[in-house]
């Protein structure tokens, strides 16, 4: 099967489209042609955005089939430059940034920034802002680098994110005073990918494809898969988010590896640590924490919060969280809980002599915080104007036939999100499902209407609602979708459509 399944982005239905998803409230629906990635008002905003002299990070990334060593086991699997995550990319804020990608996959493939709010052009959606990078073939993406933050790339290509297509990107704040002495990345992950079979073999045990029987080593996987909606191996149930997922893996990784051999971090006693997480699992919520320590966090899907301590955060799938801790002495896990389901990640912070503890520490059952929770800084948020749209979409689906749809549509049936260039667009989330869904929008930041915090990402608990705001002011076709990329694949996307 081509990595553009039947349900990947195509371009002619957002140019066919009629309509917007749900109620729309204030000026009539936007007419005029789609503003696309090769329209003049793509390119002329990201001029505008250019200055004389402006500073070039630059980055080259090949995508191949590569052998990996997750710490004791090596699988087979697709990486960038051999590494898992990836390389990390580094600008600093009003960067041009060029990544260079060489596919040297047996499929196309794409490279997504997610959380940068960049020219339209340069998003890495095929089919919608650009052609698939074909095997063997090079693509150039160059952007500003606009807000400072924690963000990260990946292949946005059918089910390539759950192989080891991901790295980190940091986007500098110049003025940052950097009060901490160590930065440490922590990236969470949950891995099939070369012990049960592949993330199509997954993918069609659901039901999203079609094509040859799976591997034998993936028999029965389908029903352990299905685990929280259906009687299964496992019930993927959890009582902080519901339904926690539909695949059941076999590992959760920590920076690549597993816990049998984790990542150890060292530092002194009393030292601090800036730790950015990211959750570059696919179908996953990780509920982390480091044993012994509280930790603060300063900062939610790369935008500054008032400081707020926590025993424990909960992460959903392409959120990003900053923390800073200070470090006790001795041996401490770093510990990520797959939520609601069978297994975890694990890592270890050593400031001193001893063994650390392997057992689940008592921080993940004190205070958890979820990110959607926490409060912006007075810089981080958005000016207050009203509303000129009223946007309502709502999130539902089955599990036979795997179906997941935005008011009661699938991709690529789905009709867009039609706006204007300069309205404020408020947006009502509705998750009519009893599975948690982090839905994700790109090129935008949004504020949380409640509290005004600035996510590109937001986790959305059963049979809740949020309403989000944002400025339509990054023309072009943007992907909306859920980042557990089984429900994207299997229809919950559509595209934000700025007509002209």
């Amino acid at each position: 099967m081509g990595e553009l399944s039947r349900r990947g982005f195509l371009l002619g239905t957002v140019l066919a489209g009629a309509g917007v998803l749900g109620a729309c409230t204030g000026p009539a629906a936007p007419s005029g042609a789609p503003v696309t990635a090769s329209s003049s008002q793509v390119r002329q905003l990201e001029l505008q955005r250019r200055r004389p002299n402006q500073p070039v990070s630059s980055a080259r990334l090949t995508a191949r089939p590569v052998e990996v060593d997750l710490g004791g086991r090596v699988v087979s699997t697709w990486a960038y430059d051999g590494t898992l995550p990836g390389p990390v990319v580094r600008a600093r804020a009003g960067d041009l940034l060029q990544i260079s990608v060489n596919n040297q996959l047996p499929a196309t493939t794409s490279v997504h920034c997610h959380g940068i709010a960049m020219s339209n052009d340069m998003d890495g959606v095929p089919g919608l802002t650009q052609e698939p990078i074909a095997a063997g073939a090079r693509f150039d993406y160059g952007f500003t680098a606009p807000h400072p933050g924690t963000y990260f790339y990946h292949s946005h290509s059918g089910f390539q994110l759950d192989r080891g297509l991901y790295g980190v990107l940091i986007i500098d704040d110049p003025d940052e005073p950097g009060d901490y002495d160590h930065e440490w990345l922590v990236v969470l992950d949950d891995w099939l990918d070369g012990i049960d079979g592949t993330p199509d073999d997954a993918a069609q045990q659901l039901g999203i494809l079609s094509g040859p029987e799976p591997s034998s080593e993936t028999a029965g996987m389908g029903r352990g898969a299905m685990g929280g909606m259906h009687s299964g191996d496992e019930a993927m149930v959890s009582p902080l988010i519901g339904v926690a997922g539909d695949v059941s893996y076999p590992l959760y990784l920590v920076n690549g590896r597993v816990p049998a051999d984790p990542i150890v971090w060292t530092a002194r006693p009393g030292q601090r640590t800036r730790i950015r997480f990211v959750n570059a699992g696919a179908d996953t919520v990780f509920r982390v924490a480091l044993g012994g320590h509280q930790m603060t966090v300063t900062h939610s899907d790369g935008f500054p919060v008032e400081p707020e301590e926590t025993d424990a955060l909960m992460i959903g799938m392409g959120e990003r969280v900053d923390a800073l801790v200070t470090l006790g002495d001795g041996a401490f896990p770093l510990f990520a809980q797959a939520e609601g389901k069978t297994g975890h990640g694990y890592g270890i912070v050593r400031t001193g002599s001893g063994d650390p503890p392997r057992d689940r520490p008592d921080e993940l059952d004190r205070r958890i915080i979820f990110s959607a929770d926490l409060a912006p800084t007075s810089a981080a948020r958005v000016g207050d104007r009203s509303h000129d749209r009223y946007l309502s979409v709502d999130m539902g689906g089955t599990m036979t036939p795997y179906r997941w749809t935005l008011n009661g549509r699938a991709h690529p049936d789905s009709a867009p999100l039609e706006v204007a260039q300069g309205e404020r667009i408020r947006m009502r989330l509705r998750n009519m499902s009893d599975m948690v869904h982090p839905m994700h929008l790109h090129g935008h930041t949004f504020s949380l209407v409640d509290t005004g915090l600035r996510k590109d990402t937001v986790t959305i608990r059963p049979m809740r609602t949020v309403e989000i705001e944002f400025d339509a002011d990054n023309p072009g076709q943007w992907a909306f979708h859920c980042h557990n990329v089984y429900h994207q694949e299997a229809g919950m996307m559509t595209t934000l459509s700025y007509l002209a």
